[in-house]
């Protein structure tokens, strides 16, 4: 995975987190969120994120279930995966992100972060780096 720029995606109803990775595809990083308008608007700004950076993959996180199933969330964020394939010529892949927003939220109280208690937090792009990072830890050669 050489210079190649990978972006995550945690697509929810209002939000959807945005993380990158570095050019070597090594360390994820928040990088913003695109708060929901429309299905149009959200694809266009995911679009515009992908061209700015180069992007090679997109990596979105599916809300499956505790006991596994895909679920009335997990539906939505694959209807709105197809409609951002048919925009970009970019290879995408769904991974699992049980557990990530949790996580992400955990982090940002242990570290004190101050956004953490503003009502509009920067879970969903620290979500969607937990994505990332998962996904280039696991494709990262030993």
């Amino acid at each position: 995975m050489n210079n190649t720029r990978i972006l995550a995606l945690d697509v929810g109803d209002k939000r959807i987190g945005v993380a990158l990775s570095d050019p070597q595809g090594m360390l994820a990083s928040p990088l913003t969120i695109i708060h929901r308008r429309d299905e149009a608007a959200d694809i266009a700004a995911v679009s515009r994120i992908i061209e700015q950076n180069q992007v090679e993959r997109v990596i979105v996180g599916l809300p499956i279930s505790m006991n596994g199933s895909i679920g009335s969330q997990a539906e939505k964020v694959k209807a709105f995966t197809r409609q951002l394939c048919e925009q970009i010529h970019v290879p995408v892949e769904f991974r699992d992100e049980r557990l990530t927003t949790v996580a992400a939220q955990r982090l940002m109280q242990i570290t004190g972060s101050k956004k953490s208690r503003k009502k509009d937090r920067h879970d969903d792009a620290v979500a969607a780096a937990f994505i990332l990072q998962g996904y280039l830890d696991e494709k990262r050669v030993p």
